[in-house]
């Protein structure tokens, strides 16, 4: 009993000693319940990398928790940004002196009887502990999820990341106010915290140029820009595992040319430093020349006559396997230390989730760029008109989207033309395009029924499937005559309006538009008549060949009118290559679908010739 008792009065004078320690540093730090903008910032990013609604930086004094840093916090809590200790679950952190990872906080008998798991919606939450320099934990910081949450190793991973940059940070406040008492050992742990606060910087902004990138090439070019005076390489390079299970080298731009050629790429077994840290895994460092002669002398001069004195070799992970090898090199001899080694690992460890990341892309705009072709229609041979066509996706999101063209020949010989827009340029704009056009090519084949009955019955039966898809659409029969001209009939679903370019030059623009598809239901429709002399060229295309951000689409019509003036008996092909390349003479923000048909001139034979499967320009 009484050494129950002991052990009960030895582990209670250790808590006050912690307590007391952790509130001495807190105080130190001289930050209260008001934020500070650098840690916002980390909250913000933590938020938005880790996609939860609320992220804090917590820290603990002897009657409450304050938060100098936070992103997503709900009212009164934003505004005076303290909670008492009652409602700190990071309090748990400071006791297990570790993280504290929870699925379910109204489930877990560690949180849920606090008042902040229902005052503050508290469901999914991770913790991970801030320290100063003696490792005491000051607080935490935190991830929270307002709906029960398995948080993935990789999360778990980037949330310690960033609590290692606030620590640095705390560490350089706590050091800088106590430094006051002795000028020369304060210079000495300024320096010290300095670049501690130079590593964070560093390893905030790799985190946030490698979260922009798109493509391999935008790491590498992200690469470049990772330097600071805590952390100056001279050269920073990339190999990755290609499906041959060579390295292939990234990087060399800065390199001599006849060094680039000469190791475009090598096998993973290569007794080279890259190839060596892919295969086991551990972090590399030579810091000097004659450490490089030592390990592998048939490399040593090589990296001499490129200057470099010192190199190291960090594994780039990947969820099941390496990806690949960091390379860093100076011009000096250079010893890292554990910080610059640890800066190392966590800036491979970013660029593999973004390699990761670019590869998921790559998958998706592959998907994509197959759906897309699957979806474009094969043009039929006309007998008095040559057909061109021509997709052209925006220029940033999936190679995708929701505008279509179509072209059938009907049973009783007119040629249809279809040019149609759904809302978005995505996986799912393509999905409810596909939809609308199988549809309406079942309706064409089947009725023998005007443009404007045809748009009422598509915009019927959309209704009628429960899946009314807004979308704008023009449908055009064209007819030929016994004089070499063509009947054009169509109805216009809130579409832009078909051009007329004749064989003299002359443009015309065919006005007359209802109403979108998808808008009113039992809405009637107009059929609109116009007739095409030989050698005319009748347009059809989505917005996005006259709108942009910074024009009206009045303005977009009035250059394009003006780009298509005074041509004359151009070919359909001509003119869809003339028009793709001005489109391309600007950012696109929108898909560009267009279809043209060029009536066969009087005096020209129409030659039979296999129709074209125009797929996606770039």
């Amino acid at each position: 009993m009484n050494d129950q008792h002991h052990d009960h009065g030895a582990a209670t004078v250790v808590e006050d000693h912690e307590r007391a320690a952790r509130v001495r540093a807190v105080t130190d730090t001289g930050l209260d319940a008001a934020g500070e903008p650098v840690f916002d910032r980390i909250a913000g990013l933590v938020r938005t990398l880790l996609d939860v609604p609320v992220a804090l930086i917590s820290l603990l004094d002897d009657r409450r928790q304050f938060f100098p840093g936070q992103a997503g916090l709900a009212e009164p809590w934003a505004t005076t940004r303290q909670t008492p200790l009652s409602h700190a679950i990071c309090q748990h952190v400071a006791a297990v002196q570790g993280p504290l990872v929870v699925t379910d906080a109204r489930d877990d008998q560690r949180c849920s009887g606090n008042p902040a798991v229902t005052e503050l919606a508290i469901a999914g939450y991770a913790g991970m502990p801030l320290t100063d320099a003696d490792g005491t934990v000051l607080g935490a910081l935190c991830a929270i999820d307002h709906e029960p949450r398995e948080w993935a190793p990789t999360e778990l991973s980037l949330l310690a990341d960033m609590a290692l940059a606030c620590s640095d940070s705390l560490r350089l406040r706590i050091t800088t106010r106590r430094a006051e008492s002795g000028r020369a050992v304060a210079a000495a742990a300024s320096r010290r915290a300095q670049a501690a606060s130079l590593r964070s910087e560093l390893l905030l902004k790799a985190s946030e140029l490698l979260a922009r990138t798109r493509t391999v090439a935008q790491i590498v070019t992200a690469l470049t820009q990772l330097t600071s005076p805590a952390f100056s390489p001279s050269h920073i390079g990339m190999v990755l595992l290609d499906d041959e299970q060579r390295l292939q080298v990234y990087g060399t731009e800065p390199l001599p040319a006849d060094v680039a050629t000469r190791w475009p790429s090598f096998p993973a077994s290569a007794p080279l430093p890259a190839a060596e840290v892919f295969r086991t895994g551990q972090l590399l460092t030579l810091p000097n020349p004659a450490a490089i002669r030592a390990g592998y002398p048939q490399l040593a001069d090589d990296i001499a006559a490129l200057g470099w004195q010192a190199i190291a070799c960090a594994p780039v992970p990947g969820v099941q396997s390496r990806l690949g090898a960091l390379t860093f090199s100076w011009n000096h001899p250079h010893e890292l230390d554990a910080d610059q080694r640890s800066v190392m690992v966590t800036m491979a460890g970013y660029v593999g989730q973004a390699l990761q990341r670019v590869t998921h892309l790559q998958n998706q705009n592959t998907a994509a760029h197959t759906l897309q072709q699957a979806l474009l229609t094969r043009l039929p041979a006309a007998a008095t008109a040559r057909l061109a066509a021509r997709y052209l996706p925006a220029h940033h999101g999936d190679l995708v989207g929701g505008d279509w063209y179509d072209a059938i020949t009907l049973p009783d010989g007119r040629l249809a033309l279809v040019i149609g827009d759904v809302s978005g340029h995505n996986l799912t704009a393509a999905a409810a395009m596909s939809e609308l056009r199988s549809m309406l090519r079942g309706i064409l084949i089947d009725r023998a029924e005007t443009p404007a009955a045809v748009l009422e019955r598509l915009d019927h039966a959309s209704h009628a499937l429960g899946a009314p898809t807004i979308a704008t659409v023009l449908l055009a029969y064209l007819q030929h005559d016994a004089d070499g001209g063509h009947a054009l009939t169509w109805s216009n679903a809130g579409h832009p309006p078909p051009s007329v370019l004749t064989a003299e030059g002359h443009v015309t623009a065919l006005t007359g538009t209802d109403p979108l598809l998808g808008a009113r239901h039992r809405r009637s429709r107009t059929d609109n008549h116009y007739r095409l002399p030989p050698g005319a060229s009748l347009l059809l295309h989505t917005d996005g060949l006259v709108e942009t951000r910074h024009a009206t689409i009045d303005d977009g019509f009035h250059g394009l009118h003006q780009l298509l003036g005074g041509r004359r008996q151009m070919t359909a092909e001509a003119l869809a290559d003339l028009l793709v390349a001005h489109a391309d003479a600007r950012p696109r923000e929108d898909d560009v679908a267009l279809i043209i048909a060029t009536t066969t001139p009087v005096d020209i034979p129409r030659r039979r010739e296999s129709p074209r499967n125009n797929s996606i320009s770039a």
